[in-house]
Parts: structure tokens; sequence; C-alpha cells
């Protein structure tokens, strides 16, 4: 992060001289998405499939100064939704230099702070702190105290002299020290109720209370938080005068169509080796399928992460091919598709009763979600020729070390081979992996339809007649 411009005021007088007046965090919001919004530009960059669903929900609880809570299944994008909100703050931000709290230079808020003001007056100092600066984040878990989000004594001042008496004596906890910033809490209903009772004061009233008196702070916080659904009646719920002092209650969910939840597992995943276009599509409905599944518990729900983290295991197994038939580039190919049950179940819930099969159905899904892709992607295509060169001799090996050259060379040259390669959207000229990816897809799809056989023996897999 960069300093903050050397042309900023440096001083109380300079920062009031200059148009700095106090503006609270729900105002700078609502300006800032305003701007957005009139110039046309996106405030949400990198947030995925909610643009005419989540979105407008969103801002309009923004405009309206609401503290917000986005409720949804595991894996939804909803941390990430919060964190989107730092871009709507402004860039650089004057604060009081040397206090405790980030207060304004010009409406100071602590019993120090006013002190220092009345004594300086113009002259009291500033410095600026950036954005990102002002976004805290809390993952409640049932340990976190009331001094983590509001504060407590502090034993050393006391030890210094001060009464208990004394606001002076407080160490203020997360939420104290956001003010004029966001405070977002992820996993709210997790926090104890009790603890969650410390909160409707700074909600309603934007103070705080600690051991027993009140530190009249007139806070100025935009309160943010995500809830699973279940949480409200499984592993805790969130205390009903804290829902009522949420402004809005946004639901958010799961991508509505194949192309955003591939532009999800695009933009999430960090791929060691190529893949290609058809193997996200395969893992988008392999994730859709799972999310419709009856064997599958729905109310944990299928995170948007499987598919991420499909899309990696799959990349891996082709960087792995690589290193060791010394193919370049690395490029992932439906054989590798295998990889991705086994590895991944762990990150499944299922329902009673399926103990023993969780592999099975995985794999019995993982079938349908090549052949949903394969049949769109070769939708009018005669494969016809592809088959008859299998069922004349010509079969077709492919494996973890199989590469992708040594699949092709076990096939005549067939024009439906260029056509296999154009739908999968690979150039005649490219490396061989990429288009015996291609080729793959297609022997898989006459394999599914029952055109073609298929003998998978440990890494090696033989397509045949």
């Amino acid at each position: 992060m960069t300093s903050a411009p050397a042309e900023l005021p440096r001083k109380a007088g300079d920062l009031r001289a200059a148009g700095y007046l106090p503006r609270s965090i729900k105002a700078e919001i609502r300006d800032n998405l305003l701007t957005e919004l009139r110039a046309g530009r996106d405030p949400w960059p990198g947030i995925v499939g909610f643009t005419r669903t989540v979105i407008p929900q969103l801002e309009r609880a923004l405009l309206a100064g609401h503290d917000v809570v986005l409720l949804g299944e595991r894996g939804q994008g909803k941390t990430r939704l919060l964190r989107t909100l730092v871009g709507l703050l402004d860039e650089w931000t004057p604060v009081i230099e040397g206090a405790e709290l980030p207060e304004h230079p010009l409406d100071p808020i602590t019993p120090a702070s006013r002190r220092r003001a009345a004594e300086l007056g113009d002259e009291l100092p500033v410095t600026w702190i950036h954005r990102s600066e002002r976004y805290a984040e809390k993952l409640a878990t049932p340990d976190t105290s009331v001094g983590d989000l509001i504060g407590d004594v502090d034993p050393v001042k006391v030890a210094e002299g001060r009464s208990l008496g004394d606001p002076e004596t407080i160490h203020f906890g997360l939420v104290p020290r956001a003010h004029r910033g966001i405070v977002a809490i992820n996993e709210l209903p997790d926090l104890a109720e009790r603890i969650q009772v410390a909160l409707l004061n700074v909600m309603e009233e934007r103070d705080i209370q600690v051991r027993g008196y009140t530190l009249r702070l007139p806070l100025d916080v935009l309160l943010v938080a995500t809830a699973n659904p279940e949480d409200y009646t499984n592993r805790g719920r969130i205390i009903t005068p804290l829902k009522d002092r949420f402004g809005a209650e946004v639901r958010t969910h799961y991508p509505l169509d194949i192309d955003a939840e591939v532009d999800v597992i695009r933009q999430e995943a960090e791929f060691t080796a190529e893949v290609g276009e058809p193997l996200l599509e395969v893992l988008a409905r392999f994730v859709r399928h799972l999310r419709e599944s009856t064997s599958i518990d729905q109310r944990s729900g299928v995170s948007a992460r499987f598919a991420v983290a499909a899309a990696e295991t799959i990349a891996a197994a082709a960087l792995r091919r690589s290193a060791i038939t010394g193919e370049e580039p690395a490029v992932s190919r439906p054989v590798d598709l295998e990889a991705v049950p086994a590895v991944l179940r762990g990150k499944l819930e299922f329902e009673p009763g399926e103990e023993g099969r969780e592999i099975e159905l995985l794999e019995y899904l993982l079938r349908r979600s090549v052949a949903d892709t394969a049949r769109e992607r070769f939708a009018g295509l005669d494969l016809s020729p592809l088959a008859n060169a299998v069922a004349d001799g010509n079969l077709v090996t492919t494996g973890e070390r199989v590469p992708g050259r040594d699949v092709l060379a076990a096939l005549p040259e067939l024009p439906v081979l260029h056509d296999v390669a154009a739908r999968a959207g690979v150039e005649p000229d490219e490396s061989p992996g990429r288009i015996a990816a291609a080729v793959e897809l297609a022997l898989e799809a006459l394999y599914l339809s029952k055109r073609l056989a298929k003998d998978a023996d440990n890494d090696t897999t033989i397509y045949g007649i």
C-alpha cells in the first residue's frame, strides 16, 4: 500500500479549510455507490452470477443506510461480496494522529481526543488511512468474547493509577476500533447468544457497555454479517432482537446457469496446467447435479469451492502426466476426471444411509456430467466414423501415463477428428495434448451412449469394441 499523497492536509485547520467535513460511513458509501452507478461502472468487481438478483438488493440496502446480513449456504461468495464493500469507501480518510481510535479530526469522540482537540485547536495533527484499513473482519466462533468485539478493562491502565470507572481504562475491541469503517462478522449465529447481546447497543444506540458501565461513544460503523440458513435452528441462531436491528437480510445463491458456474471456476481456480472449456463445463454440471441429488445433504450445500478444487485437481493430474511423459504443454484431458471423486468426497455431506456408496454416487454423477457436456458440444455431429475406426481394430489407450500424441497415433486420419477438435474450441494446428483432450471427450461420449466399450485397469483406459 502506498503512502497518502503529500498534498493532503496535515492539521485540523487546513482540513477544515479544504472542506473535509465529517460524514457518516453510511453516507460515504451511499455517495460513492451512486457515483459508480451514475458513471456506469461496476462497483462489484469479481462478483459473478449476482447481477440481477443479489446485487440490486444489496445496493438498495446500502442506499437506505441499513446494516446487512447475507444469508446463504456455504461457498456462495458471501464473504467475497462483503470484502468488495471496501471499494465503496473513500481512498484516503483523515484521522487524528496518535489517537487510539480512527476519529475524524473535526469530530473526536474519546475523552482523550476531545482534550487534545480543545488544547491544540487548528494545530491538531492529522494523518490519513487507506480504505483497506477501514474494513475489519471477524470469524464468529463460540469462544469469541465481549472483550474481543467490544472491549474490556485494561489492567495495565488500572495499575497506572486510573480508577475502574474511568473510560480511559478500556482496551477497545474490534468494533470500536473500526469506527468510521465496516465491521464484517462471518457466521454470526456461531456467536454465543450473550455475545450477540453485546452488539445490540452498537447497532441501535451506537454506544458500548463494558463491565457494567456505559461509555457514550457515538460509534459510526456499518455492521455486515453472514449466516447459513440452517444456523438459525442447528448450531446456533441469531437472537431475535439482533435480527430486528439489521435493516436488510439478503439471500445469496449458487450460480443460476452453467456459464456463471464456469466463470466462477475460471476466476477462482489457480491452475497448474491447461484446463479446457469443455472440462470446466463438465465440472460445472457435476456441481449442479450434486446440488440436485437427494443423496447429498442440501442443508449443508455444495460449495463453489468444490468445483474450484476439482478443477485444480485435474490440472494437477495433467501436470503430473507432463512430468512423467515429458509432454509439453501440460493439458488436462477427460481421463483426469477420474481423480476427482476419491480426492474430494470429503468436501461433501452425504445423507444418512449413503455410507459406502459415496464414490459410486460421485462417479455416476460425473459420468452424467460428461455425457451432458458431450451431447451439447457434439450436437448434430456424426461420430460414426470415429466409432467405426475403433471398431476396425484401432483401439485407443489413454491414462495418466499416456501422452496426447499416443492417443492420436492410435487413430487413422479422420476428417471427423478436426470437427471434434473445432467443437471443443481447439484449432487443428494446436498441440497434440489439446486435440487429444477433445478426442477423448468424443470417445467417452461414444462409450456412454453404448457405441464403444471401455476397459479401465489401474492407471490405463482402453476404448474398443
